[in-house]
């Protein structure tokens, strides 16, 4: 494994954790179409924050940017997004053009393996990403080039299930396709792998898994919009229901970020396309993207009905990752806004460059504040916030100010503002 090159198609939240883990094992070039990107690499810094500074110095993955350098490897690894567009139909783009790219990338002569780790529906990926890699290079499918299939599974901001730590799940058009990608990924994991029956099988594995995510988060918000009409907390509730042995641990929220918001709606789009109406799957949908409005509306309420000035507390899709992807917390910020309110956001781990390219949203400083607010909204739970006391957060309201705090970041037990409103 060590003589084959590897080549790792986008540089993101999934691919450069890969890149960087085979690189410890066998010759990789990642590449990445963003120029700013592989610079930012080379200068081992990771906007993510998946990769620290001094693994990035020490690897020995190459980078580019250059197609040409990456002409004739043994194995392509496609790594990018897989988005919904504004109708929450499955968007191709991205993958369909990083496709075109592998295909140019192909040498004649030397077949290569090309697997795609992409969330997608069951037959992208032989019916769709295959015939466009022959109708570009030319080549024939099955011998000059093979069609692979691996689920990526990382959790942005996990340290604890890395790539290298997890399950790989792998698929190849034929057995010796499976084999090398066995070989493969089982040299970086310690040979953690299960070989799926199938490439459908793979890539139908992936989604439901987010989708399975998703209408469980679901369940629990739609109980926390009932308990609201009976007064109850539904992290009470959930204190008491987690002491059966059984009982599912999923927390109530703003489901966003790019796979458990997204890949739902991959599965159901195939659904309909073979007929069935998704019921389940498109339910638990349409009660996660109406969560923020609900907790805006929720919000107003508290606040007398009447216009005030809000302070919400992080914008990222997920706590302790600067990823504002798909965040939903803009769904809580345009509702508010929409009811009167003037809503000020706070965000220590966000770009402020890509909050205002997003969102057209100006980051603000809660130290910085010249007035103080009627209400401070803990959206997200991160780190930096959950160290904060209650004087801290007292300090910026007004005189009867409150504080709404969806993800239990603060359980304080004394002073004036401990019964602060929670799901």
């Amino acid at each position: 494994m060590k003589d084959r090159h590897v080549v790792v198609v986008g540089l993101g939240y999934v691919g450069l954790p890969l890149a960087v883990a085979l690189a410890d094992h066998m010759r990789v070039t990642g590449f990445d179409i963003d120029f700013s990107r592989i610079e930012e690499l080379g200068r081992h810094e990771d906007r993510t924050h998946e990769i620290e500074p001094d693994r990035l110095a020490a690897t020995s993955l190459a980078l580019t940017a250059d197609a040409a350098e990456t002409r004739g490897a043994d194995v392509y690894i496609v790594t990018v997004p897989t988005p919904v567009d504004g109708s929450n139909q499955p968007d191709l783009a991205p993958l369909l053009s990083a496709t075109r790219s592998v295909a140019g990338m192909l040498d004649h002569g030397r077949p290569a393996v090309i697997v795609y780790e992409s969330t997608v529906y069951p037959g992208v990926t032989e019916d769709i990403c295959g015939p466009e890699l022959e109708r570009v290079s030319g080549l024939k499918r099955g011998t000059d080039f093979r069609l692979g299939y691996s689920p990526e599974r990382i959790n942005p901001g996990d340290r604890e299930h890395t790539v290298d730590r997890i399950v790989k799940v792998v698929a190849g058009e034929d057995a010796e396709t499976t084999a090398l990608l066995s070989d493969l990924y089982g040299t970086m994991n310690g040979g953690q792998i299960f070989r799926a029956a199938s490439i459908k099988a793979a890539e139908a594995a992936k989604v439901i898994e987010n989708a399975q995510r998703d209408i469980n988060i679901a369940f629990i918000n739609e109980i926390t919009q009932i308990f609201a009409k009976l007064g109850l907390s539904t992290w009470d509730v959930l204190e008491a229901a987690r002491t059966k042995w059984n009982f599912l641990p999923f927390e109530p929220g703003l489901v966003g970020g790019h796979c458990i918001g997204v890949d739902p709606y991959y599965l159901a789009h195939r659904a309909r396309e073979l007929g069935h109406e998704p019921r389940v799957i498109l339910a638990g949908r349409e009660i996660n993207d109406g969560m923020g409005a609900w907790v805006a509306d929720r919000l107003h309420e508290r606040l007398g009905n009447r216009a005030g000035r809000v302070l919400v507390l992080g914008l990222t899709f997920k706590e302790n990752v600067p990823d504002l992807r798909n965040s939903r917390v803009i769904d809580v910020v345009e509702r508010l806004r929409w009811l009167g309110h003037e809503v000020m956001v706070a965000d220590p781990l966000a770009d402020p460059a890509e909050a205002r390219h997003e969102y057209g949203l100006e980051l603000v400083d809660p130290a910085a504040l010249s007035e103080k607010v009627d209400l401070v909204l803990g959206a997200v739970a991160h780190a930096a916030y959950k160290e904060w006391d209650e004087g801290r957060v007292e300090s910026l309201l007004n005189d009867g100010g409150q504080v709404a705090d969806l993800k239990r970041l603060w359980k304080w037990t004394q002073g004036s503002i401990a019964s602060a409103w929670t799901l």
